[in-house]
């Protein structure tokens, strides 16, 4: 599993701690930046990282910011990319099970750092349970642009 990695000035930190813990998982990962804590725009560092998924370059997709709202906004403007915002490990085990979410996003100002790696983990370890949820998924990117 390859997973790409952005984030704003207001999710720098989480974003360096989650590379360091997927290094640690010997998970390999693309850091799409942002590489400083200085005021930036968001879309310019997700975008890519979206775009990346998009055409099968990662396998999945951790974008981080202050909220993550608009960090999520802009990675689903993707087609195929299909990001949830996760404030704890059972949205991050809900994205996965019933939306086979492929992408997520943390708001550093809205988790304690002692649940950004349970939720990242959660996330990546759980499966898509298939079943009733292949329909919907299916709709969501068929409805996408």
């Amino acid at each position: 599993m390859k997973i790409a990695i952005a984030s704003d000035h207001a999710g720098f930190r989480y974003k360096e701690l989650v590379k360091k813990h997927l290094a640690s998982k010997q998970i390999e990962f693309e850091d799409f930046g942002t590489n400083n804590e200085k005021l930036c725009d968001y879309p310019d560092f997700i975008a890519p990282a979206a775009r990346a998924l998009q055409a099968q370059k990662v396998d999945r997709l951790i974008v981080l910011g202050g909220s993550g709202n608009g960090e999520a906004i802009v990675a689903n403007r993707f087609r195929g990319v299909r990001c949830c915002l996760c404030l704890n490990a059972e949205m991050a085990r809900l994205a996965r099970m019933h939306n086979d979410s492929n992408a997520i996003s943390v708001g550093q100002r809205l988790i304690g750092e002692n649940q950004l790696l349970t939720i990242v983990d959660t996330w990546i370890d759980t499966k898509f349970e298939g079943g009733r949820h292949i329909l919907r998924v299916e709709k969501i990117d068929s409805s996408s642009h």
